[in-house]
């Protein structure tokens, strides 16, 4: 069965990221895909701690909400996922997420032995973005990071939706053309997938 996770990095339960994310969950639904939702604050996950006892199977050795996650992210047809951008990179909850990744990168390019160049992602992966300011490498930092994130989980980075001047709880609500893109998108990744999945 075709499942997408969405992951909220907030660390607002109303932010405007989560209220874009819901909307890109809402359009995915609608479209037919069972979708899973991630709340990053309510997990016990510590940080990487640098043991290096992935480098064993290429799975993390400590034991907290991340196994779950790392399934997740394993067995699914698509991700999403969702942060506000704290100076200039996405939160303390996404980073730690993605710092635990590590046991898939180890997995990967360790133990598999794969290149640089062997990327064969082809599940799509959704990034919306929030910050506050308007300066022009807003993203620049975040979407690094994210890249070689998505790399490593075997996604590829499908849509972005990147939006600035939105600080305050609510604000993205003065914006509606932003939530009807998120919905869009969710919709559209949908669509993606099928594709993707009837060409082998």
């Amino acid at each position: 069965m075709k499942r997408i996770i969405a992951i909220y990095g907030s660390p607002r339960r109303a932010g405007n990221t989560a209220a874009l994310l819901k909307e890109a969950v809402r359009g995915a639904r609608e479209a037919g895909v069972q979708v899973d939702e991630l709340l990053l604050r309510d997990l016990k996950m510590s940080p990487c701690l640098e043991i290096y006892g992935c480098l064993k199977t290429g799975r993390c050795v400590m034991q907290d909400d991340f196994q779950k996650v790392y399934d997740m992210l394993s067995d699914c047809s698509g991700l999403m996922l969702a942060s506000p951008i704290f100076f200039y990179a996405v939160s303390a909850h996404t980073k730690i997420l993605m710092d635990r990744c590590q046991s898939f990168w180890v997995k990967k390019y360790w133990i598999d032995k794969k290149g640089p160049d062997e990327s064969t992602a082809k599940r799509p992966g959704l990034f919306i973005a929030v910050g506050a300011t308007k300066g022009k490498k807003l993203f620049e930092g975040s979407l690094l990071s994210l890249r070689y994130f998505f790399d490593v989980v075997d996604i590829r980075l499908w849509k972005t939706l990147l939006y600035r001047g939105l600080d305050f709880e609510g604000d993205i609500f003065k914006h509606p053309e932003y939530l009807q893109e998120a919905y869009e998108a969710g919709g559209a990744m949908v669509e993606f997938i099928a594709k993707e999945e009837s060409h082998g």
